[in-house]
């Protein structure tokens, strides 16, 4: 396999990690209205479960209060009770019939230092991730190797690209983690 070609699917593979954490802090509530923490509730509509936001538009009102409007005004309890029964967010709906709103409440410190050990988490899953994808390569480059279809100098270029990209990832890793906790700490 080409050195590049190897390279690139490191760098894709690294990068689809690194995506998936950045989409799963976004679902941590911060103490402030942001419709993302959201993505993750699934409403039972027309017989099925389908994602909220496919179900009703979702609006920022202020920096504490979110408020959903159901396209088929018959599912709004249905959203109503999606939402009060994801124990994640923790949130308590209230409908007038027309709208759903939810009041975002100020973070405790308890609740917030156990969010930062959640991070602390997804961030771990996410080096997981990392190095397995860096074993994966490693493991292929050293085949390649011993299958004499590289050659030790390009082996070692290689081998020095990927450990390149794995500190390069866990820098951005680590830099989006703290701006999460930064921001989760910040009252």
């Amino acid at each position: 396999m080409e050195e590049k070609l190897i390279v690139n699917k490191l760098t894709t593979k690294v990068n689809e990690s690194v995506q998936k954490l950045e989409s799963d802090l976004k679902t941590f509530k911060t103490g402030r209205a942001n419709p993302s923490i959201l993505d993750n509730v699934k409403v039972e509509v027309y017989g099925s479960l389908m994602p909220l936001k496919q179900v009703s538009s979702i609006n920022v009102m202020d920096a504490k209060m979110i408020q959903l409007v159901p396209f088929d005004p018959n599912t709004i309890s249905n959203i109503s009770d999606a939402i009060r029964n994801d124990a994640t967010l923790g949130l308590n709906p209230s409908d007038d019939g027309h709208v759903v709103r939810l009041s975002i409440p100020p973070l405790t410190e308890e609740r917030r230092k156990e969010l930062v050990k959640q991070i602390s988490v997804k961030v771990e899953e996410c080096f997981v991730r990392i190095r397995a994808s860096r074993h994966e390569i490693i493991k292929e480059i050293d085949q390649q190797l011993k299958d004499k279809q590289i050659s030790q100098e390009m082996y070692n270029r290689v081998h020095k690209q990927i450990e390149s990209i794995i500190q390069d990832q866990k820098m951005i890793v680590d830099n989006i983690a703290s701006k999460k906790e930064q921001e989760i700490m910040t009252i």
